[in-house]
């Protein structure tokens, strides 16, 4: 077990109940919550309906960043309820066009030794101010805002030793990508990432948080870097320094296991399409022409990186065969950048100009061309994520984008004759928080705004005592939440869950065929229960806890694969469908779409650390006999017999 790590110290303190060892369930106390739009809307219905009149943590902020296009009433009919239920529940708004939740949050409010707890995948981020900042779903979010503790494994602790400084041109996104390489997106569940080492050192709040934000992506629990003199000028730099906390693990501190990564060594990298981890450097990928250039996102778009890109395209103009958007990632960083002239040397290169906000790294805007390759300093690049199927999305540093921007096609930017700028840390940002919307001392009052978009969370039943299963997926490795519940254009119905329950496992639809959830709503509506069946790293990426909303709305029970990620496992659990893992991996290959899957006394079954018994039933009646494992513990097993957590509250 590891010892006398950050993440040791800052567990125990806020250490609730639980057993502390690697891979058993803990409860710890969370400080402060985080939602955005996308997933929050469903967070604070589902506060509601526990009927809490104020929410009970230090501090909550709700943030609207993702859906932004008002293409329709719906994006709008959410900002409003949004912006009405905070100022009832007591947590601070942060509107449209303020900026990413995640880089507002590091500029505003994180602090370090805190527990900071977010309906987005990407909460992480505030890792890189030594805080334990952990993505969850929104009902996990809600209860924590209601004042219940978050459960989670006790964590094993990867310790990243970084030593060295980056050379010129590399940047922090190539030490996140490295690591991608070393652990891949999978295999990683129940861990935490702590840097530390002398490394360390040489880098900013912001690039921390660049790689924290992408430590997502390995599927750990979260990152965190220390609290040192660096965090401190930040803080300072943000007017915020008496709220820093120094944060660092003992001289002797113990790790369960040690990766070394000399930074001096590092070189331009990208993850190509379709997965984070699919790594190579930017020189093995030769010289093929770039059609788009995309920088910002929660990942990239601090002040620090628009100011590097912006130095290296003053005086010079964007390969004509090239658009390049920039999204900056506040309302900060975009006034600074406007107001040092930075701005003007970006549009004067022919740079285009995006509100800050998430926009295209969730597909919403800026699609690339059919054919074409789009560069990204975005965190992911799962296959259709950027609004275009078959898509060749590739994901770098500002560095690298910029260089591909000026010459139209993947360029080492070590091979560009420009000295590489150097960007000081900022001694004072820019403060303007009017845009930051602290609630009433007392919202009891207040009308919460409910337009016709808006539902409920749907009720699900207990589990049955006996589960008649049918098949209606069979889908293969690394199914993300994309996937299975699409954002894009359909992201605007997250409100109303009928209608985006319609789209469900879309993108496996067979023109003329019948779609997921015309499959599992037929087989709900015969009284029997919906199966999935998947392969390895099952749900990984968002937090969207619509990819098991929707799902059980379908009348899906049981999930089956060889490995489910942590948070969509514990969306599955809090929504009443059972996860359950192959005992023998082989069995995969023994099910196919359609099979009846039965579990004989399902409730009877479960247990902690013991197996559950079923059959697969063949169309011509024949039986197959398997064993499924789960890793619940007895918390999660009664709300999955409950059908869920909302039904246990």
């Amino acid at each position: 077990m590891a010892k006398g790590t950050v993440v040791q110290k800052i567990i125990d303190e806020h250490f609730v109940y639980g057993d502390k060892e690697p891979g058993k369930p803990v409860a710890i106390k969370i400080d402060q919550t985080l939602t955005q739009d996308a997933t929050g809307t469903m967070a604070y219905l589902e506060l509601e309906a526990m009927k809490v009149p104020k929410v009970k943590t230090e501090l909550s902020v709700s943030y609207v960043d993702h859906n932004m296009m008002q293409n329709g009433p719906e994006n709008r009919n959410d900002h409003l309820y949004l912006q009405s239920v905070a100022a009832a529940k007591g947590v601070y708004f942060s509107p449209p066009g303020n900026g990413i939740c995640h880089q507002v949050h590091l500029e505003r409010f994180g602090v370090p030794g805190k527990t900071l707890l977010g309906s987005d995948s990407h909460t992480p981020t505030g890792g890189g101010i030594g805080m334990i900042a952990i993505g969850a779903g929104g009902l996990d979010v809600a209860l924590a805002m209601a004042g219940e503790p978050f459960r989670l494994t006790y964590p094993k602790v990867i310790g990243v030793k970084l030593s060295g400084k980056l050379s010129p041109w590399c940047a922090a996104k190539d030490i996140i990508l490295k690591l991608l390489d070393i652990l891949s997106t999978k295999g990683n569940v129940g861990c935490i990432v702590e840097y530390f080492g002398d490394g360390v050192t040489t880098l900013s709040v912001p690039q921390r948080a660049t790689v924290t934000n992408m430590g997502a992506e390995l599927g750990v629990t979260t990152s965190v870097f220390p609290s040192d003199e660096s965090t401190k000028a930040f803080l300072e730099a943000q007017n915020r320094g008496e709220q820093w906390v120094k944060m660092q693990a003992d001289a002797d501190a113990e790790y369960d296991q040690v990766i070394e990564i000399d930074l001096s060594t590092l070189q331009p990298l990208a993850a190509c399409p379709s997965s984070p981890d699919n790594i190579n450097s930017i020189k093995e990928l030769g010289s093929a022409d770039v059609a788009q250039v995309i920088i910002g996102s929660c990942t990239n778009s601090s002040f620090r990186d628009l100011a590097l890109v912006a130095t290296v395209l003053k005086g010079r103009k964007v390969n004509p065969k090239v658009t390049l958007a920039i999204a900056p990632s506040s309302r900060q960083v975009l006034e600074m950048l406007s107001r040092n002239g930075m701005l003007g040397d970006l549009i004067a290169a022919g740079a285009r100009i995006l509100e800050t906000g998430c926009g295209p790294c969730i597909g919403q805007g800026q699609s690339p061309a059919d054919d074409t390759v789009t560069l990204r300093t975005f965190n992911r690049n799962f296959a259709g994520r950027t609004g275009t199927r078959c898509d060749k999305a590739y994901l770098v540093s500002p560095e690298t984008a910029v260089a591909a921007a000026l010459t139209g096609k993947f360029t080492d930017p070590r091979e560009l004759d420009i000295e590489y700028p150097n960007i000081e840390d900022v001694e004072k940002f820019l403060i303007n928080d009017n845009f930051i919307i602290a609630p009433p001392e007392d919202g009891s009052n207040v009308e919460i705004v409910r337009k016709r978009t808006i539902g409920n969370p749907p009720e699900n039943c207990e589990l049955p005592d006996k589960v008649d299963g049918q098949v209606v997926i069979k889908v293969g490795d690394k199914i993300t939440t994309d996937h299975i519940m699409p954002a894009g254009v359909h992201l605007k119905l997250r409100s109303n869950i009928p209608e985006y329950s319609k789209v469900v496992f879309e993108c496996f639809t067979e023109e003329g065929k019948p779609s997921f959830a015309e499959r599992a709503s037929a087989v709900r509506d015969a009284g029997r229960h919906g199966i999935i069946v998947g392969r390895d790293s099952y749900g990984q990426g968002s937090s969207r806890e619509h990819a098991a909303i929707c799902p059980m709305f379908l009348g899906i029970k049981v999930v089956i694969a060889f490995a489910i990620e942590r948070i969509h496992a514990a969306n599955l659990i809090n929504f009443g469908i059972l996860p359950l893992i192959f005992a023998d991996q082989a069995d995969y290959d023994k099910v196919e779409q359609n099979d009846t899957i039965e579990i004989e006394n399902a409730r009877g079954q479960l247990s902690v650390g013991q197996p559950v018994k079923a059959q697969i039933i063949k169309p011509d009646g024949s039986k197959i006999e398997i064993t499924l494992n789960h890793n619940m513990s007895q918390e999660d097993i009664d709300i999955v017999l409950a059908g869920g957590r909302l039904n246990c509250v």
